[in-house]
């Protein structure tokens, strides 16, 4: 009897064991990643913060890194990842939504890489593309704005009126303040700065007193500008706090670093899908900064309570929720 139950409890022990392995065998290994990137990783927004990504990835995992500036055509992406793939690089980030399509003609001749793209649309097996939702960072964005403007007219200065922080801008403002005026001014083009300033002396010219620059290229001058003429901004993309508290009231933050983490993560465990995958608050990705001590403290801490909402729920606060019990 006691030979059986031996028996069967080493039978037990093996199966749990051979199940470990099994589980252990699914994990990929991480040794070389690649970055390609169509400006540079020192513009301080949004290059700089695919750059930190990479960093968390090799601080993490001990990856070896690889990155490429100014790749900007199919032809560079094709010689770059053709470069990465003989050094033996498994998952290559493109940062920015060009890359989808590149990656989307390339990637079946390198089944044994994942191609990760942003804002796009990843069509192969081997592709994805990730997606920040923007709606309700410029929600809080607008509430913030509303709540600070004391000419009662605001501005955002965007790219694309696509964008879906736009709107949310639009819409937290008027929940926040339903008598404030949005002007808004569009670019049409993310890094063409000198554009940008002259739509911002339109919006100026409309007595706005807190602009909201929604495009990475273009809004650190954008925010100097505001500056030096002692108006308001809300930040994108990074924390821009270091211009001055007085001035950057908070900033949407879209934490590109963590994504990256997150991205590398799945794809060690076997678990990065591909398509388009979407991430929001709940996701540890997008947040709010500090908010700056010009906001009345009341305020902050009803917004920290609507973002806490949201994050638990995907739900926006609107006209009569505040009164829920």
């Amino acid at each position: 009897m006691m030979r059986k139950i031996l028996i069967i409890t080493l039978s037990i022990l093996l199966a749990i064991g051979a199940a470990g392995c099994t589980k252990d065998s699914e994990e990929k290994e991480l040794e070389k990643v690649g970055l390609l990137i169509t400006k540079t990783i020192n513009d301080q927004v949004w290059g700089t913060n695919g750059y930190k990504g990479m960093m968390k990835i090799q601080s993490q995992y001990g990856t070896e890194v690889f990155y490429k500036e100014r790749i900007d055509s199919q032809a560079l992406v094709e010689r770059s990842v053709e470069e990465f793939a003989n050094k033996g690089v498994t998952l290559i980030f493109g940062h920015g939504h060009e890359y989808a399509e590149y990656f989307n003609k390339i990637a079946p001749e390198y089944p044994n890489i994942h191609f990760v793209s942003f804002n796009g649309n990843a069509k192969e097996k081997n592709t994805t593309s990730l997606k920040f939702e923007a709606h309700a960072m410029g929600f809080f964005g607008g509430m913030t704005a509303a709540e600070a403007s004391k000419t009662g007219t605001i501005g955002i200065l965007a790219t694309f009126k696509w964008q879906p922080e736009v709107k949310g801008f639009v819409e937290g403002a008027k929940y926040q303040r339903p008598d404030i005026k949005v002007v808004s001014e569009f670019v049409d083009n993310w890094d063409d700065s000198d554009k940008a300033l002259k739509l911002l002396e339109r919006i100026i010219a409309q007595k706005a007193d807190v602009v909201y620059p929604a495009g990475d290229g273009y809004n650190v001058p954008v925010i100097e500008r505001l500056k030096s003429r002692n108006l308001a901004a809300i930040g994108y993309v990074s924390d821009q706090s270091d211009f001055g508290k007085d001035t950057v009231l908070t900033s949407t933050i879209q934490h590109v670093d963590k994504l990256y983490l997150l991205v590398a993560e799945r794809f060690v465990k076997g678990k990065l899908k591909s398509g388009n995958i979407h991430f929001d608050f709940a996701d540890g990705v997008i947040s709010l900064s500090e908010f700056s001590p010009k906001l009345d403290e009341d305020f902050i801490k009803k917004i920290n309570k609507d973002m806490a909402v949201y994050t638990e729920t995907g739900k926006l606060p609107t006209k009569g929720s505040e009164e829920s019990p």
